[in-house]
């Protein structure tokens, strides 16, 4: 069989290798916003500690201080400046590895194809690739949950300490992250009130700086972003753009993705049709069996996962940047399905599902690197000057 118990480490370096592979030149060239975030974290060096930047449109800055860093170790690049959303994606690959294994731990192979359908999808990779924050986010929330399954199986407070801790972290970063920290928090309220506290404490204490700093300084680019805070339009015009987000939205998965050349390959489905059939059997599956905690909790994931494309204006949807983060409950889904199919016992059915995930990769890789590299350089990526001619420290 493919995937052996000690595979792991080679489907690993496999991920490593996709992310990595021709990674200063693919994408070629910069996107404008990534020489702002260069811009924003070298502006970080010369004043005390801000959770907040007004700089590229304003950000929170923790992503940026690690930018910083790999400035001040590797010097001004190009390289430097992506390494970390690489590193980040291979931190993510691991992290989901661990999760998935306590929760599909039996047939054992099973968390080995679903973290190598996770390591091949475009979607995921793509964004490992350059300096975009969502692989940092993607980390901070995946490292939260891991540390909320171990508490649920072990009921010890640190582990609850822990995800708390992510979970303030998250919030800290890229949009989404910001109301990440209620999924924990409704799964404790209804199966451990006593650690509530305890959860809130730590998140409020680490996410305390952001909130406070928010406070009194409202974010304008966010504000401006969601149509439900704009005063010229009805109740009824809110509630047809809600209907319109959620119509993209969904329509995103497997028939018309998202339009801008830097997230995916113009207008490709998030999804290919093989893994597109598993996601849709995978929800089936998961819906039907509801009541089982893992099910819950990755449902609410998902729908969690879509909540920030769903209240911004339509025009910018479908935005598989700002969904990001349900990659993970997709995957848990096609684990769901492959489960349910592992029960019908077929001659030779594990083989002939290793074979479609692998034409999956296959379809997935030779996308990126043969096509979307394409619109990376005829358009999305302009700025053709390296990033140390454009910025200085």
């Amino acid at each position: 069989m493919i995937f052996k118990k000690n595979s792991f480490p080679l489907l690993l370096l496999f991920c490593s290798l996709i992310i990595f592979f021709e990674f200063t030149k693919i994408p070629k060239y910069l996107f404008f916003d990534e020489v702002e975030f260069a811009r924003l974290a070298l502006s970080l060096n010369t004043i005390p500690y801000t959770p907040y930047s007004e700089l590229a449109t304003g950000h929170a800055t923790l992503y940026f201080y690690v930018i910083l860093i790999f400035f001040k170790v590797l010097g001004i690049s190009t390289f430097a400046l992506r390494l970390p959303a690489a590193v980040f994606g291979v931190l993510c690959a691991l992290i989901f590895y661990l999760i998935i294994q306590r929760i599909f731990h039996k047939p054992y192979f099973l968390a080995l194809i679903l973290f190598f359908v996770f390591v091949t999808q475009r979607w995921f990779f793509n964004f490992a690739r350059f300096s975009f924050e969502t692989t940092f986010l993607l980390f901070l929330e995946l490292t939260s949950l891991y540390f909320f399954f171990l508490f649920k199986e072990k009921k010890k407070l640190i582990y609850i300490i822990l995800c708390g801790l992510f979970a303030g972290l998250a919030f800290h970063s890229y949009y989404p992250g910001r109301i990440f920290f209620l999924l924990p928090l409704v799964f404790l309220i209804i199966e451990q009130r006593k650690y509530i506290l305890s959860y809130l404490f730590i998140f409020l204490l680490v996410s305390s700086p952001l909130i406070i700093y928010l406070l009194g300084h409202p974010d304008k680019r966010l504000d401006q972003q969601l149509y439900l805070k704009h005063p010229k339009l009805t109740v009824v015009q809110k509630a047809g753009l809600t209907i319109e987000n959620i119509s993209k939205t969904a329509l995103m998965f497997s028939f018309k993705g998202d339009m801008n050349g830097r997230h995916n390959y113009t207008g490709k489905p998030a999804l290919n049709p093989i893994i597109g059939v598993f996601f849709i059997l995978g929800i089936i599956v998961t819906i039907s069996n509801r009541k089982n905690f893992y099910n819950q909790f990755f449902l609410g994931y998902f729908v969690i996962s879509i909540i920030p494309a769903l209240l911004t204006f339509p025009s910018e949807n479908p935005n598989m940047l700002r969904t990001y983060t349900v990659i993970p409950s997709i995957i848990y889904f096609i684990g769901n399905a492959v489960s349910y199919l592992l029960k019908i016992k077929r001659n030779h059915l594990v083989k002939i599902l290793i074979l479609l995930f692998v034409i999956s990769a296959i379809y997935e890789i030779r996308t990126y690197f043969m096509f979307q590299s394409l619109v990376f350089e005829d358009d999305a990526f302009k700025v053709k000057k390296p990033l140390e001619k454009v910025v200085k420290f």
